[in-house]
């Protein structure tokens, strides 16, 4: 299964929705940052979106994950890009950083909190921050009530933890952080950066698995995530927060 699983993503430009527009309104929304911001991206999957900050910014990255064949990924970005001295990527887990406290001005991390959770990263991952320093996330988040029977159960298996807005601006208040804006990303975010080039590899991989009736159920799996929120993009989607350090 989980082979299948790699071979569905692997090479693919990102492990979840986003967009470089969208990245870019989230970092130049930061204030007073230094000429040189140092960045920490936690589960960085492929780097599409620590490639992008290192286009917006002339500041460090050190891009975290712990799948290696991610991180090989983007270090062939990085070196064909030339970016050597300004980001580097570390293999490790979001559960247990091993960087000194307060090295960073910001933290970033897209579509990858859900992992460790909301509101255990937020205070998990407060203590690198250095003081009054940033946290960015996009976040899966509700933002519809009453979604249809079959969203609703896909996303209760799925992702049970998935809150609304106003639940996550409550854990952001209570974890000791100012909230600086939040914003959702545009459908094209899913559909053309993210499901678009999922379902070219999975075309592909139903011929190849034609004969296999496990690897067809996964394939079909995605199938069915891509039009679920193709029909149901008013309900849930991806949130950007932007929290600096107050406690």
């Amino acid at each position: 299964m989980s082979d299948i699983f790699f071979e569905i993503h692997a090479d693919n430009p990102r492990e979840g929705p986003g967009d470089f527009t969208s990245t870019k309104r989230a970092f130049l929304a930061l204030k007073n940052l230094p000429g040189k911001p140092s960045i920490l991206d936690i589960g960085c999957g492929p780097g599409k979106q620590t490639l992008d900050l290192a286009q917006i910014t002339k500041g460090n990255i050190t891009a975290v994950d712990n799948h290696e064949s991610f991180l090989a990924q983007l270090n062939r970005q990085i070196i064909s890009q030339g970016l050597q001295k300004r980001v580097q990527a570390v293999k490790g887990d979001m559960f247990s950083l091993n960087f000194p406290p307060q090295s960073f001005d910001i933290i970033w991390s897209e579509g990858a909190i859900y992992i460790i959770g909301f509101e255990q990263g937020l205070a998990a991952w407060k203590r690198f921050l250095k003081p009054k320093g940033y946290i960015v996330v996009s976040e899966l988040t509700r933002l519809k009530e009453n979604p249809p029977a079959e969203a609703r159960e896909f996303w209760e298996g799925a992702y049970p933890a998935m809150r609304d807005i106003a639940g996550n601006m409550a854990i952001i208040a209570a974890a000791g952080y100012s909230l600086i804006e939040h914003f959702t990303l545009p459908e094209s975010a899913w559909l053309e950066e993210y499901y678009a080039p999922l379902q070219k590899r999975v075309e592909k991989l139903k011929i190849k698995y034609q004969n296999d009736p496990a690897a067809l159920k996964v394939l079909a799996a995605e199938d069915f995530e891509r039009e679920s929120y193709r029909k149901y993009a008013a309900y849930y989607g991806y949130v950007f927060y932007l929290m600096k350090q107050v406690v």
